[in-house]
């Protein structure tokens, strides 16, 4: 007994004071701290840098509006905006109710739904550049899109679709995107569902509701905050998008402001203008990213409000 009441009676005041900086509460900041430096120098260093190049000029001087007057007089800027917007609210929707589709299909664990699963989670296996390289061969004159097509006798001779020009081209690549990221989409919806217990759905039959009412008022509601993450994620990625299309058409033929992005930084490196526009167009694409963002959660808020009023 002694010899515990030594071993507590050794302890120092520099022992206490190290006890006393590391408690409780301090423990987690100083887990985190590591985490706070790394994304101090490699995320939010050069952040405040890319800021910074917007804001100043050729000469060195601050502008508040003439980098962002670079940018509007750059080419194919306009057309760049509108298939950034046309691609986002095309691609969103129509990815979204496929993706509901198949989740509410699969969630019933009919015969052959393992199957349907696999089939439809391989594009999820595949890397963007497999899949750019896929889409590539296949739209050509002799690709396999074209076999397959003629094969089936659904046209009479192979279609050229790299020919394809505006929104005709822009609808295709909406369909890549939709066959390449709808999985992931179906996935979140699918994990929602699990939360659907089986006693409402057999409740509401009892009161007389058939499937349609069933899947309004009872799955919708309850897939609501699986609905908002998946939309939203997918918003972020359609105003990003430009890795498909440049892999599988190459630079302007289809612009989006990422890609605008891209191409002032790896076409044209050498002109003095050219980093200033690339920096802009990422600031700016940044900003109606958080807009987007921001808007549709007021929107989805406002809804939800109003549904729990009524």
């Amino acid at each position: 007994m002694g010899n515990r009441l030594d071993t507590k009676q050794d302890k120092g005041p520099g022992q206490i004071q190290v006890k006393r900086l590391i408690s409780k509460d301090t423990m987690p900041y100083l887990l985190l701290l590591p985490v706070f430096i790394y994304y101090a120098v490699f995320w939010l260093l050069p952040v405040a840098s890319g800021v910074n190049e917007v804001f100043t000029g050729l000469d060195g001087r601050f502008t508040l509006f003439g980098n962002f007057r670079l940018m509007l007089e750059s080419d194919l800027f306009d057309r760049a905006v509108m298939n950034t917007a046309l691609f986002a609210a095309i691609s969103v929707v129509i990815q979204y109710f496929i993706a509901l589709t198949l989740a509410v299909l699969l969630s019933r664990k009919f015969k052959g739904s393992k199957l349907l699963m696999f089939v439809t989670m391989i594009p999820m296996a595949i890397t963007p550049t497999a899949v750019a390289i896929i889409w590539k061969t296949g739209l050509v004159r002799d690709g396999w899109l074209n076999t397959m097509l003629v094969g089936l006798n659904i046209i009479d001779k192979p279609f050229v679709f790299m020919n394809l020009e505006g929104l005709s081209m822009l609808l295709l690549i909406i369909l890549i995107d939709t066959w390449t990221v709808t999985p992931s989409v179906m996935i979140i919806l699918i994990a929602g569902l699990q939360g659907v217990q089986k006693e409402l759905k057999e409740a509401a039959y009892l009161f007389g509701a058939n499937k349609w009412r069933i899947l309004m008022d009872i799955v919708i509601p309850i897939l609501k905050p699986s609905i908002i993450t998946s939309v939203i994620m997918r918003l972020i990625a359609a105003i990003q998008v430009w890795a498909i299309a440049v892999m599988v058409l190459g630079y302007s033929k289809v612009p989006f402001l990422v890609e605008r992005i891209a191409f002032f930084v790896d076409v044209v490196p050498g002109i003095d203008t050219s980093g200033k526009i690339a920096f802009t167009l990422s600031f700016t694409t940044t900003i109606i990213v958080l807009l987007a963002t921001v808007i549709f959660l007021k929107v989805s808020k406002s809804s939800n409000a109003a549904g729990g009023g009524r």
